[in-house]
C-alpha cells in the first residue's frame, strides 16, 4: 500500500509535480547578467513616437510664447458684484447720509446688478436722480419700479415729480393723481403735486384754480405728515410765491435739517434770503449747493446775480464765467454774462457775449448755441442791453435795429422802451459828432473758459406772484 504524504496524497504525485517543474526549468538561461524569459521585444509604435514630440514641442512653446501672455489677473475676483445686496444698500445710505450722492447711486446700481428684483432700489435710485437733477432717468427708475410692483404708489409718486420737474406738467398731475388713487394717504404725493403745480403757474400754464390748488394740496400734505421733508419743502415753495419769505425760509431751515445734502434746498433757501437782502446768508446757500452738485449752473449764475446786484462786478463775471463753463450751450448764461460785463463797463466783451445770446452761433469748441427770441421777461432784458451796449461803441447800425425789435414787441414795457431810447439817442449823439459807423467788435466763436473758478446753464427764479392767502 503506498504511503500517503503529509495532506493525504500519494507520494507518487510529488515526485510527478516535481519531475515537471525540473523540466520547465531547463527551458531557462542566463544570457549576460540579466534573466532573459526568452519573449519577444515590442517594435515601437512610429505614430505614437510622433505624437510624443509634438507634445513636447507645444509645450515647449506654450512656456515661451503663449503662458507670459496670460492676464495675472486671470484667475482673480472679477467686477461683478458678488457681495449680498443688503451690503450695498448699506454702503448707499451711508454715502447718501453723507452727502456723496454720485456714489450712492453707483452703489444702488450695484445693488441692483445683484439683486434685480428689489423695486426698493429703483425708488432710492429715481429719488437720487431727482435731487441731482437727472429728471429722465429718475423717471426711468420710477417706471422699472412699476413694473416690478404696479400697484406701488410711491413709484407712481416719484414718476410723477420728476415729471413735473422736467416740464412735463400734464403726465406729472396725471401720475400724481394716480398715486394719491392708489393711497389717499401718501403724504409725498400731495407735496409733489404742489410743486408742479406752483411750477406750471410761474410757467405760464396753469388756470385760475392752480395756485390755489397747490396751497390747499401743501396743506394736506402738512395734514398727514407735518415733519417731512416733503411736507416742508412743498410749504416752502408755496410760502416763496405767494411772497411770505420768511416763513418759506423757516420752512426750508426745517426740511435741511432733516436732510442738508439736497442742492436744491439750498438754493430755495439761498433764494429767500436774497428777497429779504440778506445777501451774504444767501452766497452761503448757494455755495453749499454748487457744492452738491458741482456740475449745475443754478448755483453759480445766483451767486453772480447777487454780487451783481451789490454792485461787486468782477466777482459777478467771474462766477457768470465758471456757471457758463458747466454749459457753454445754454444762451442764457451769454446773456447774464454779457449783462456783468456791461455793467462793469466791457462793452466789446459785453456785446460779444450777448450776440451769441441774441444771434446764437458755434463757440470755438465747437459748441451750437441757440439764439433767443425777444420776450417780454429774461430775453428781454438781454436784448436792451446789448443795443446800448452796441449803442455805446458806436455800432448804430445793429444798435438801431434791436432798438426798433424792442420798441414793436416790448411797446408795453415802460422800461424797455425807455432802454430802446437811449439807445438811440446815443447814436443821435454819435452821428451829431459827425462819427461814421466804428468798427464792429471781434466777431466769431466766443471762447468759454472752462477753468474758471468755481463751474453753468441758469434756470432763471421768476419774480413770485402775491397770492392773498397762502
Amino acid at each position: 500500500m503506498a504511503r500517503t504524504g503529509e495532506r493525504g496524497f500519494p507520494r507518487t504525485h510529488v515526485t510527478l509535480t516535481l519531475s515537471i517543474s525540473v523540466g520547465m526549468m531547463k527551458n531557462m538561461y542566463i544570457k549576460g547578467s540579466k534573466w532573459n524569459m526568452s519573449h519577444k521585444r515590442t517594435r515601437p509604435n512610429p505614430f505614437r513616437v510622433a505624437l510624443l514630440v509634438l507634445f513636447i514641442a507645444a509645450v515647449i512653446y506654450a512656456d515661451k510664447y503663449w503662458v507670459p501672455k496670460i492676464p495675472q489677473d486671470l484667475f482673480s475676483a472679477t467686477s461683478t458684484p458678488t457681495l449680498p445686496p443688503e451690503s450695498y444698500i448699506t454702503n448707499a445710505q451711508s454715502l447718501e447720509q453723507e452727502g456723496r450722492l454720485t456714489m450712492a447711486i453707483a452703489a444702488y446700481k450695484q445693488a441692483v446688478e445683484v439683486d434685480a428684483r428689489n423695486p426698493s432700489n429703483y425708488l432710492s435710485l429715481a429719488k437720487l436722480y431727482i435731487y441731482t437733477g437727472d429728471y429722465s432717468e429718475a423717471i426711468k427708475q420710477a417706471e422699472y419700479a412699476l413694473l416690478l410692483n404696479p400697484e406701488s404708489d410711491q413709484a407712481m409718486a416719484l414718476r410723477g415729480w420728476a415729471q413735473g420737474l422736467a416740464g412735463d406738467y400734464i403726465n406729472g398731475e396725471g401720475s400724481l393723481k394716480e398715486a394719491i388713487t392708489a393711497n389717499p394717504d401718501n403724504a409725498a404725493a400731495y407735496a409733489y403735486l404742489s410743486e408742479v403745480y406752483i411750477l406750471m403757474v410761474q410757467a405760464g400754464q396753469g388756470v385760475l384754480e392752480t395756485s390755489q390748488n397747490a396751497i390747499d394740496l401743501s396743506k394736506k400734505a402738512m395734514e398727514l405728515a407735518p415733519g417731512t421733508l416733503e411736507t416742508h419743502r412743498a410749504r416752502g415753495l408755496v410760502l416763496e410765491y405767494t411772497g411770505n419769505y420768511e416763513d418759506a425760509i423757516t420752512e426750508f431751515e426745517a426740511a435741511i435739517a432733516i436732510n442738508d445734502n439736497v442742492a436744491d434746498l439750498h438754493l430755495a433757501l439761498g433764494r429767500n434770503f436774497s428777497y429779504i437782502q440778506e445777501y451774504s446768508k444767501a452766497i452761503t446757500e448757494y455755495t453749499k449747493a454748487n457744492a452738491l452738485n458741482p456740475r449745475d449752473p443754478e448755483p453759480e449764475t445766483l451767486i453772480s446775480k447777487t454780487y451783481r446786484m451789490n454792485g461787486d462786478y468782477t466777482k459777478a463775471i467771474q462766477y457768470a464765467e465758471a456757471a457758463l463753463a458747466d454749459d457753454p450751450s445754454d444762451p442764457y448764461l451769454y446773456g447774464y454774462l454779457g449783462q456783468a460785463y456791461h455793467r462793469n463797463g466791457q462793452e466789446n466783451d459785453a456785446v460779444e457775449a450777448l450776440r451769441m445770446a441774441i444771434q446764437g452761433g458755434v463757440t470755438s469748441t465747437g459748441v451750437t448755441v441757440k439764439g433767443l427770441p425777444i420776450d417780454g421777461d429774461t430775453a428781454g432784458g438781454f436784448y436792451q442791453t446789448y443795443s446800448i451796449a452796441l449803442a455805446n461803441l458806436g455800432q448804430c447800425n445793429m444798435a438801431l435795429q434791436i432798438a426798433s425789435a424792442i420798441a414793436t414787441n416790448l411797446r408795453d414795457d415802460d422800461i424797455a422802451v425807455a432802454n430802446a431810447q437811449q439807445a438811440i439817442l446815443t447814436c443821435e449823439q454819435w452821428a451829431n459828432q459827425g462819427a461814421t459807423e466804428a468798427p464792429t467788435a471781434t466777431s466769431g466763436a466766443y471762447t468759454i473758459d472752462a477753468t474758471a473758478t468755481p463751474s453753468a446753464a441758469v434756470t432763471t427764479s421768476p419774480t413770485p406772484t402775491l397770492t392773498p392767502t397762502p
